[in-house]
């Protein structure tokens, strides 16, 4: 692979603008390489641009390094030439060019500044271009690197606090009985006396041995001195028959945050404004430090991840300006590379070391204070292994997909073979075996589009595992989905084929008790599949799922993240599937299955659930949205909650114009659907997509694209408008064909609701995605255990 493609590929995808901009200095060099080659062969150039097809480079290239060494710079000058080539390399470097060091007024960063010494020489100012680029890319990528490092920094010294904190804690909770003392040996109570579970190897409680191990993270910043002092102080407290506890008066400056974000918790915070008369929140018990702990374990993996990537990025971009400084020299002879990157070595990109520093601290505090000691366990958690593709999952998914198809084949032959869509019992199957696995084709679909997505979104490197917030190593790619799908699809079908007998016993009217209840029976396996504990069938991503769903059901008791209001958004397009699964329940728990008859339509319970199931999907999005308006404060979400509201007036009214008809109720489904239709497809377009900016450079899309062709976007607007128009389809009254049933007839219009979101979730995500990159938000905020009091009376102040 050239560097070029896998310079592109290590980004940071949401720093990729912070990064050098390789392909666009490497068309400045071009530009130069153009000028020297015209400037050798004219007459040749000249030939070769009247030379059709695509052999003209070719040709340009291999006339241009036959001849290189009998003219031009290829010729050998003699010593007393002003360009002899016999001087020594340093000094034809020094003549090139001159790298000085600029310090800003408004602030202390140094800017550099590259003086081009050749720009006389004929075509010189190409290279003038191009050392003016590389000076704008180089303090580009420089003042990027030093921000980010200063943020790491100032977060590494918040970490500190947390940890001095949790340490006082861990103390605290292990050892109630040690007061707060300072610092002083002498001054810490003798432990010899106190019934201890354990004793260690040393003779010292058992206990204080591990006090005094926590200890020694407040020593981990300290000079080799220093740490000789302490090591000498720990040892003559541990003679004297005591030890030194860490500072507890911490504990008295702090408020603990620890508590999840449960419906539990998000009602005692609305119905209580203190923690029980304790004014820091701390009760010192093993749960409270259980969950601290477990919140200091994120918050160091994710900064050693920002940790990784700055030095990736660092490593990187000194690469980068290498190769082309190095492509510099190989167009022009110059020779100017040395100078230019002793300059990058001396800079804050290439001589600093705060990084790297960081790195082994954070990996020493980690192994010692998360993991025992055992720096393999310490690292497994702070480097997760990247998901490795396996050929197994490809073979089965080929297999699956063959077997889809060919079940598809059987289902086609047995139905045109038996005449069943000339049988008597045609109406009564479609009444009621075809809705009940309607509901898995209904996933299946959802699913291939999700896949889809999922391809395209790494295809065009849009981070949808950051975005959805999955732990790395764990997410699905889109092969892992597809064979879940067709996994569904060939238990489906196969269901089909078996369940495709029309005829009943003519003494008893019923069919075989077997055979109707296969879609239940199926229906129970994808539950237990689903929630079954067991590490099989991708248990991270369906607990993940689980999660997000639980937390769509209680919305508004949790806290919406991104991944709880995608997923609402992917159940309102399932409505339809809503309504089979309650019809799921009246077939079955009536007995309907065994005459296969439908009469769950004359109950007037199953005509209420109707409506309640069928608004249950937007009246969780619209609970969320009131969740974030009140926290957020923002009016946005308002506006977004009024969208889903609007839509819940509309559906139900729509249900009582299919179910009763009515003029009256026609008008009024046509004038809400209407209403909330454009409603919706505004929001779609431009506040999901951020599309129709007609001030954007990009004439009514937006400025930042991942797809180049623009096509793509209108076309995707115009379905977008067309999909969401199929509710048209009750008020014109088209129910049922010659050809269709009228179940039929609604499936299809189902599916082509999931559809519609199958394509809004590409472009969903891909402005989140660029709003992330134009923020360099590359991750997560993570929340700490412990609240300092002194921020409170910083913001005061």
């Amino acid at each position: 692979m050239k560097f070029g493609k896998e310079f592109v590929s290590q980004m940071v995808p949401e720093w990729q603008e912070a990064y050098m901009d390789y392909n666009g200095l490497k068309a400045v060099l071009k530009d130069v390489l153009n000028f020297r080659r015209a400037k050798v062969h004219p007459r040749t150039l000249s030939a070769q641009a009247s030379t059709p097809g695509g052999s003209a480079l070719k040709r340009r290239v291999s006339m241009y390094r036959a001849f290189s060494g009998l003219t031009g710079g290829g010729l050998r000058r003699s010593p007393n030439s002003p360009m002899s080539p016999m001087r020594s390399r340093e000094e034809h470097e020094e003549e090139v060019i001159l790298v000085n060091s600029v310090r800003e007024m408004e602030s202390s960063d140094s800017r550099y500044q590259t003086v081009f010494l050749m720009s006389s020489d004929e075509g010189g100012e190409y290279e003038l271009v191009f050392f003016r680029r590389l000076d704008d890319e180089f303090n580009k990528v420089v003042g990027f690197y030093r921000k980010k490092v200063k943020e790491v920094v100032k977060e590494a010294d918040e970490l500190t606090r947390q940890m001095n904190a949790l340490i006082a804690l861990r103390i605290k909770v292990e050892r109630p009985d040690i007061q707060s003392h300072g610092n002083s040996p002498s001054q810490a109570p003798e432990n010899t006396h106190h019934p201890l579970p354990g004793i260690h190897p040393t003779g010292r409680p058992a206990a204080a041995m591990e006090a005094i191990q926590e200890v020694e993270v407040s020593n981990e910043d300290q000079c080799p001195e220093e740490e000789d002092s302490t090591r000498g102080n720990r040892k003559a407290a541990l003679n004297l028959g005591g030890f030194r506890p860490a500072p507890l008066e911490v504990l008295q400056h702090v408020k603990i945050h620890v508590d999840p974000d449960t419906p539990i918790s998000t009602v005692k915070g609305f119905l209580r404004s203190s923690n029980n008369g304790n004014p820091n929140g701390l009760s010192f018990n093993k749960s409270e430090l259980k969950k601290a702990e477990e919140r200091m374990i994120k918050a160091f993996v994710e900064f050693y991840q920002k940790l990784r990537l700055l030095k990736g990025y660092c490593f990187l971009n000194q690469t980068a300006f290498s190769k082309i400084m190095k492509k510099y020299d190989k167009i022009t002879s110059r020779g100017a590379s040395k100078s230019y990157l002793k300059m990058v070595d001396e800079s804050f990109l290439g001589n600093s070391d705060e990084v790297n520093r960081l790195i082994e601290r954070v990996e020493a505090t980690f192994t010692k204070h998360f993991a025992n000691g055992n720096r393999g366990k310490g690292m497994a958690v702070l480097r997760p292994t990247a998901r490795r593709e396996r050929h197994r999952i490809t073979f089965l998914l080929g297999c699956f997909f063959g077997c889809s198809v060919a079940l598809m084949v059987a289902v086609l032959l047995v139905v045109r073979l038996r005449g069943i869509f000339d049988s008597p019992g045609r109406t009564q199957y479609m009444d009621t075996i075809f809705p009940l696995y309607s509901l898995f084709g209904f996933i299946v679909l959802h699913t291939i589009l999700y896949a889809g997505n999922v391809f395209f979104w790494r295809r065009y490197r849009i981070n949808y595992s950051f975005i959805f917030g999955f732990k790395p190593g764990t997410e699905m790619n889109y092969r892992d989905i597809l064979l879940l799908g067709s996994g569904l699809a060939v238990m489906t079908l196969a269901g089909v084929l078996s369940n495709l007998d029309m005829e009943s016993d003519p003494q008893t009217k019923q069919y075989k008790a077997f055979t109707e209840l296969v879609p239940l029976v199926l229906l129970i396996v994808v539950v237990i599949l689903l929630f079954q504990p067991f590490n099989i069938l991708y248990r991270s991503s369906r607990f993940f799922l689980l999660r997000c769903g639980y937390h769509c059901m209680l919305a508004p008791l949790y806290k919406v993240t991104l991944p709880d209001f995608f997923l609402g958004d992917q159940l309102t397009s399932q409505v339809q599937s809503f309504r089979y699964l309650e019809f799921y329940i009246c077939y079955y728990g009536s007995g309907y299955f065994k005459s296969r008859s439908n009469k769950c339509a004359s109950s007037v319970a199953y005509t209420t659930f109707s409506f309640i199931i069928a608004v249950i999907p937007f009246w969780f999005r619209f609970l969320q949205c009131m969740r974030r308006l009140v926290e957020e404060k923002a009016p946005m979400q308002g506006y977004n909650g009024l969208k889903y509201f609007s839509t819940i007036v509309a559906l139900v009214i729509r249900t009582v114009y299919s179910q009763y008809g009515g003029d009256a109720w026609r008008v009024l489904a046509s004038v809400t659907s209407g209403a909330t239709t454009i409603f919706s497809t505004y929001w779609d377009i431009v506040i999901d997509w951020g599309l129709l900016d007609r001030n954007s450079k990009n004439r009514w899309l937006r400025d930042k694209l991942v797809i180049q062709n623009k096509a793509v976007y209108f076309v995707a607007m115009g379905l977008n408008v067309v999909l969401r128009l199929a509710w048209m389809q009750v008020v014109l009254g088209f129910k049922e064909t010659a050809f269709l049933h009228r179940t039929a007839v609604v499936a299809i219009f189902a599916c082509l609701e999931i559809i519609r979101r199958g394509i809004w979730n590409f472009f969903r995500l891909e402005n989140e995605h660029l709003n992330n990159v134009g923020h360099y938000r590359a991750f997560k905020s993570v929340p700490l255990p412990f609240h300092h009091d002194e921020d409170d009376d910083d913001k005061r102040m």
